[in-house]
């Protein structure tokens, strides 16, 4: 297959993500990890052939996780790293090295997949898919390390495949709450499930309510932040944050680590703890700056245009709302703010637009996420009217782009654009604010963009 025909291929399954082709009968079908075990089966199981490292957690495990990928690249392994979702390419679900996974080697591996779809019990969904040709990609190049994202949850999520002797857990907060549990503790409970005997398991959640899930689990050993390893200190760098990092064999000092967000201090602080226990012994300094110094986390506190300042972040739940308010109010300058945002349908609007404090911006933009799971822009736009918005300070524009040139025109040059609330809208803006100029123009983009 060519790489157009592998994505249709790829397009045409279940995608819980876009809940393309998402039935009640599978929504009703208990969780199991039978479809992905004989899919890697009849692939020869890759997700064997090198050692991993497997993250979950509600908020944070995306940038845990290219911390830890940056550092080991840092130190000479050749490093695979899986995360999802995309933002602009489903490429970029699978790195090699810090390098996307090329066209024709996409489109090698899933039309590898679909020659043995045939033979299996049930039709894969679209993420155990993109699972298994990410675990055959890293096979194939022979890489040192995987580091892998749990994609939701844990216990049942498709990359729960793998038997990674290190395990890290960012933290627990609500959310999806349909598929994952009502309370933290069933939460926990689930991400607890990628949890083996024989791994080690480097715990950021730091709740004690919540500790003794994670223990009944019997890993082989368990590093708990603030008391095995964690920030000593920290403080705003230019692009960045300065930190000094303790783990159970150092400690680290005058490490800059080049994302924004006090929060991101200890998914550095995790993510060293991880490399430094897989690796097994002290790392180098050399590599540790270097490892932190070049980490990128697309879509998460991103800035992508000045004059007016406009910022990206995924943050999907109100955890990480705060987590990105306490970052803009800690390192931005404050100046008159235009909201764009759009929301997942199962979230609940009023509560997501309370924690983005929307009776505090000058102008709130109000979009729909480019997938069907996106929640209507206009069910937003009513819901902050219902919370006591003036109507006149409201923009609805289901098209992305429409809504980024909107916010970009009414927000002047010392004003800032804070586009957030799904990772699907973060993508569509970003790829909108990348377009080139005479995109933008035909898009309506002012030219300060």
């Amino acid at each position: 297959m060519t790489i157009t025909e592998a994505l249709a291929w790829l397009d045409g399954h279940v995608n819980l993500e876009t809940g393309v082709g998402f039935t009640p009968e599978r929504q009703r079908g208990a969780p199991t990890l039978d479809r992905i075990r004989e899919l890697t089966a009849l692939l020869g199981t890759p997700q064997l052939e090198y050692p991993a490292v497997h993250i979950t957690g509600t908020n944070g495990k995306g940038s845990t996780a290219r911390m830890i990928a940056s550092l080991f690249e840092a130190s000479g392994r050749s490093t695979g790293l899986t995360t999802s979702p995309h933002l602009e390419q489903v490429n970029e679900r699978i790195v090699w090295n810090d390098e996307p996974i090329p066209d024709d080697e996409l489109a090698r591996v899933l039309t590898q997949i679909a020659a043995v779809e045939e033979f299996l019990t049930e039709s894969p969904s679209y993420f155990e898919i993109m699972i298994a040709a990410a675990f055959t990609y890293f096979a194939d190049v022979a890489v040192d390390v995987a580091v892998v994202e749990v994609g939701m949850g844990g216990s049942w999520d498709a990359t729960n495949v793998i038997a990674a002797p290190i395990v890290v857990v960012t933290n627990v907060e609500l959310d999806h709450t349909e598929y994952l549990g009502e309370t933290r503790a069933a939460i926990a409970a689930d991400k607890a499930g990628i949890v083996m005997p024989e791994s080690t398991l480097i715990l950021g959640e730091s709740d004690p309510e919540l500790r003794p899930i994670f223990a009944a689990r019997n890993a082989e050993r368990m590093l708990v932040r603030d008391e095995d390893f964690g920030v000593v200190a920290g403080h705003i760098a230019h692009g960045g944050r300065l930190l000094t990092l303790r783990t159970p064999r150092a400690q680290y000092a005058d490490v800059f680590v080049s994302l924004h967000g006090a929060h991101q201090a200890d998914n550095a602080a995790l993510a060293l703890a991880a490399v430094e226990t897989a690796i097994g012994h002290v790392l180098d300094e050399d590599i540790v700056h270097e490892g932190f110094a070049r980490v990128e986390s697309p879509g998460r506190l991103e800035v992508v245009g000045t004059q007016p300042l406009v910022v990206l972040d995924g943050a999907h739940n109100v955890a990480g709302v705060r987590a990105l308010y306490a970052a803009l109010a800690e390192e931005f300058p404050d100046s008159p703010r235009t909201l764009v945002v759009g929301l997942m349908r199962e979230k609940h609007a009023t509560e997501m637009l309370e924690a983005l404090d929307v009776g505090s911006v000058e102008r709130l933009v109000c979009s729909t996420p480019p997938t069907p799971r996106g929640m209507g822009a206009h069910i937003v736009a009513d819901a902050a009217i219902a919370l006591g918005v003036d109507p006149d300070r409201i923009d609805v524009h289901r098209d992305v782009a429409a809504a980024v040139a909107r916010a970009l025109e009414v927000t002047g040059t010392d004003g800032q654009i804070l586009i957030t609330g799904s990772l699907y809208l973060v993508g569509a803006a970003r790829a909108a604010m990348r377009a080139p100029a005479t995109q933008r123009r035909d898009a309506g983009f002012s030219e300060r963009a």
